[in-house]
């Protein structure tokens, strides 16, 4: 029967069509192989910067410390130890979020170019759409994790004052090779969002359509309705939940399907919450509340918080939903 199977529903007419997606065993087909490789370079390395991110204890005591006694030479010299190398770290998630970019944006190429049309590129390269799952679930993932992690902006705000304080003082500042003044201007953008990863990601998404006019818009909201639909299928029906042989392929699904709706969000006219949206909404927030709370309680503030319809007037329409769509 293969691996993407169609799944019929009395929403097919309004909701476009729904697939059961194998996000667990696709495979690179020989015309997919150029771009997966692409792709694949960048996602090898996307679980070893959650490890660091997971790992990432910040240099708090040091500076507390150093700002509690400011004339103490060593306790300087001890803060500024502790912030360097942390700051190479953020600086590599950041880099990471730039080849991040560029994988999307490969992808969303390959998913979206005519003749054929977005359902039919997910039965056609499935192992790509998986890709596409992947970076979605990494980017929720590294959000969720960035957001419960303030020594995060702290450590970078206080190399940023030490920097420029020891500039001032001609002091020779190791470490600012590394992280030059235009990279510190970007770097500090990219963390002052809740969810940088999404956010790069979104305008990404915004750019890869405004740069495309030869491409229907709807190449690329259709992909992302689609998807939408094939994880909330997947996680509603028993059936197709079955097949699942990892248990983590739950909340994959969960992560994915509020990617999505994010980014289509970002890129529809109307957004996701509009009556005219292919995205079943309700149906989608009543999947995540059938879910443990505690396991998707960022996912919903993603939804409440992390879209465009947030700052306009759907804002009401989306807590409506999230309140009414429980099991």
């Amino acid at each position: 029967m293969g691996n993407l199977l169609k799944v019929l529903t009395c929403t097919d007419l309004e909701q476009g069509p729904n697939f059961f997606l194998d996000f667990e065993n696709a495979q690179p087909t020989e015309s997919e192989k150029d771009i997966y490789n692409q792709v694949n370079v960048v996602l090898k390395d996307a679980e070893g910067i959650l490890d660091d991110l997971q790992s990432y204890r910040g240099a708090g005591l040091e500076i507390r410390e150093a700002i509690q006694h400011a004339t103490d030479e060593k306790l300087q010299e001890k803060a500024w130890g502790a912030v360097v190398p942390l700051v190479g770290k953020l600086k590599k998630f950041y880099e990471f979020s730039q080849r991040l970019e560029a994988a999307l944006r490969g992808l969303l190429g390959a998913l979206t170019s005519t003749p054929y049309s977005p359902t039919q590129h997910l039965e056609r390269e499935q192992a790509l759409a998986k890709q596409f799952a992947e970076i979605l679930h990494f980017t929720l993932r590294f959000d969720e994790l960035k957001m419960t992690n303030p020594a995060i902006q702290n450590d970078f705000s206080y190399y940023r004052r030490t920097l420029s304080r020891m500039r001032i003082n001609n002091v020779p500042a190791e470490g600012e090779n590394e992280v030059n003044n235009e990279l510190a201007n970007r770097m500090s953008l990219f963390y002052a969002e809740a969810t940088p990863m999404l956010k790069t990601l979104s305008d990404a998404t915004t750019k890869f359509v405004s740069e495309n006019k030869n491409l229907p818009i709807e190449n690329t909201t259709d992909c992302l309705s689609t998807m939408a639909s094939v994880c909330r299928v997947m996680l509603e029906t028993p059936e197709y939940k079955s097949r699942f042989t990892n248990e983590e392929t739950v909340s994959f699904c969960l992560r994915v399907m509020v990617g999505v709706i994010i980014l289509y969000d970002h890129v529809h006219p109307v957004g996701a919450f509009a009556k005219m949206s292919k995205i079943d909404m309700k149906g989608c927030i009543k999947v995540l509340k059938e879910q443990p709370p505690n396991s998707v309680e960022g996912l919903l503030n993603a939804l409440r918080y992390g879209t465009p319809s947030s700052d306009r007037h759907e804002e009401v329409t989306i807590w409506s939903l999230i309140s009414i769509a429980g099991p």
